[in-house]
């Protein structure tokens, strides 16, 4: 009933175009169905949905509305905050830029400072261009990882980094109280010529390039190593190897199918280095060049992996919790020896993070913080310690291959993070060892943390309803052992936990001192299950996840 209501509501709109009129007339009435059963809300940062007409689809109405209950929102903070402005960046994905005119004209017509780059820019890019200008907030139109059917709206404050739910829920407010149908805000190009829309100028990204490369932690490196990179079509390319060649590194391949920017992602399908197909064009100029390390960056330049050579032919696969183990481990242990560590330094992960990182960082008088899901949540705790001075925030990750180190940029930072990651393999190259080397010794010192994400994915309406029903099964009838070993602290983020705040997040705690976590995606149709194993001997710490995982999935099946 509401998806047909939308739906008329939408085909009675006297300014539709006809691109739009034909789009909606060729729904089916499943289409429609999911195209109108609900509307975008704002999940992790902002908006993301698969493109298309309708009110569950990301298109210029969702755009223009998203943004008019942004300028209201920023409105509503005060002509200060106006003056401000906003920050606007955009990727490589279809309608990206697109998407990025309308979102500034509206705010333009509302009276609000709006500033773009030249071109396609990586999201770390943003944040640290709404540090440097000090604007009220930043957009980036993005969908960073997803398949290419997909494309978002992440929303930045004052900080540099994503709402949080306050704003959010100020934002959403403003939204709720707006139709879709005004699209007639004026035009972009008269925006720009009047000084409404400003172009940043190119100082302010010498400044971010300075400050990036200025995070190196050690020079004494072996600056011939061999690196396969793949930006996989993204807006990585240029800021990636602008770095790289500052630091002196020349021996870097990109791959030539996947260097310049394709919205369709053609060779890859689903733009994640987190899957490891993604690598499979890198893996094979890889084995041609006999490469040290592979190296790959999603769309927006947020996220990265990394494959490190084995042995000739033979490369290994370093998941997302491993390579902030051995990011960490070598900002530490190479700083700690020059005696460059603070006094009263700290990290910050996820809930859903394994703790190899937090040992590593217990062993150096480095303290761990965790927080709920998200970057936003993760540079909370430095946005706060700026104004106590409480910590010196050193490192920031997820296991889901989201890293940052420093202070000019508040997220997930592909560029400063893969400058790291190659600095660090050509450190322990000129130790003579390889970065698999590194990560056994690591194992060997602090012991076996084994880790397994598995994702389900549940797509459409009937997929949203599966995983809601998944979640309160688990709460109505708890996990209570796996395979002997009992749960003896079970958490629950709907309930608040500490200072960590509230989530749809279930956390189970073994007496081995093994747990998973069970959550719904806030941006995919997914169920996703994190286990954390940890033995003495790695073959009992395999065991230890295959167990849980058959546990926790049973549950996931239940008809």
């Amino acid at each position: 009933m509401i998806a047909e209501k939308n739906f008329k509501e939408w085909m009675s709109y006297e300014n539709l175009t006809e691109e739009e009129r034909k789009a909606l007339e060729g729904l089916s009435e499943e289409e429609r169905e999911e195209h109108f059963y609900q509307e975008l809300s704002f999940g992790t940062a902002g908006l993301r949905g698969m493109l298309g007409v309708g009110t569950n689809r990301m298109n210029e109405r969702v755009i223009a509305r998203a943004t008019l209950g942004l300028a209201n929102t920023i409105a509503s903070h005060g002509q200060e905050a106006m003056d401000k402005g906003v920050a606007i960046a955009w990727d490589v994905r279809i309608k990206s830029y697109e998407f990025m005119k309308i979102a500034a004209a509206v705010l333009a017509s509302q009276g609000i400072q709006v500033h773009i780059f030249e071109g396609i820019r990586p999201t770390p890019m943003l944040s640290y261009a709404v540090r440097d200008l000090g604007t009220q907030a930043g957009i980036v139109i993005t969908a960073s990882h997803n398949p290419q059917a997909y494309n978002g709206y992440k929303v930045y404050w004052e900080e540099g980094s994503q709402i949080l739910d306050d704003i959010a829920d100020e934002i959403s407010k403003e939204i709720n109280a707006l139709s879709y149908e005004k699209m007639d805000f004026g035009s972009f190009e008269e925006f720009k010529k009047q000084g409404k829309i400003h172009v940043i100028e190119k100082e302010l990204e010498d400044r971010y390039y300075e400050k990036t490369v200025g995070m190196s932690v050690e020079e004494d490196v072996d600056k011939n190593i061999s690196v396969v990179y793949t930006p996989l079509n993204g807006t990585g390319n240029e800021p990636v190897r602008k770095v790289l060649e500052m630091e002196g590194f020349t021996n870097i391949h990109v791959v030539p199918e996947q260097e310049n920017p394709d919205g369709t992602f053609k060779t890859v399908g689903y733009p994640n280095p987190e899957d490891v197909k993604a690598f499979d064009y890198a893996l094979e100029d890889a084995k041609e060049l006999d490469a040290d390390l592979i190296l790959a960056t999603d769309p927006d330049c947020d996220r990265v992996a990394i494959m490190g050579r084995v042995e000739k032919g033979n490369y290994y696969a370093f998941n997302g919790n491993q390579i902030g183990a051995l990011m960490i481990y070598y900002i530490l242990s190479r700083r700690h020896a020059k005696g460059d560590l603070p006094e009263n330094g700290a990290m910050v992960k996820s809930i859903v993070t394994g703790e190899l990182g937090t040992a590593i960082g217990k062993s150096y008088d480095v303290e761990m913080f965790s927080t709920l899901t998200g970057f936003k949540n993760i540079c909370s705790l430095p946005n706060r310690w700026d104004e106590t001075k409480e910590y010196e925030f050193i490192f920031g990750y997820e296991e889901s291959i989201g890293y940052t180190y420093g202070d000019h940029v508040r997220d997930k930072d592909a560029v400063v993070s893969s400058m790291i990651l190659i600095e660090m393999a050509a450190y322990y190259k000129k130790q003579g060892k390889s970065v698999y080397d590194v990560m056994e010794e690591i194992y060997e010192k602090y012991g076996f943390y084994k880790e397994r994400l598995l994702s389900v994915v549940k797509e459409g309406m009937d997929g949203q309803k599966q995983i809601e029903e998944i979640m309160i099964s688990l709460r109505e009838e708890p996990i209570v052992e796996v395979d002997g070993l009992k749960v003896v602290k079970t958490l629950d983020y709907l309930e608040k936990q500490g200072d960590v705040g509230t989530s749809n997040v279930l956390e189970y705690h073994l007496e081995d001192g093994s747990r998973f976590s069970i959550r719904p995606s806030g941006t995919e149709p997914k169920i996703k299950l994190y286990i954390y194993s940890i033995d003495k001997v790695e073959e009992e710490a395999d065991k230890k996840l295959e167990k849980i995982e058959a546990v926790a999935t049973e549950r996931f099946n239940r008809k």
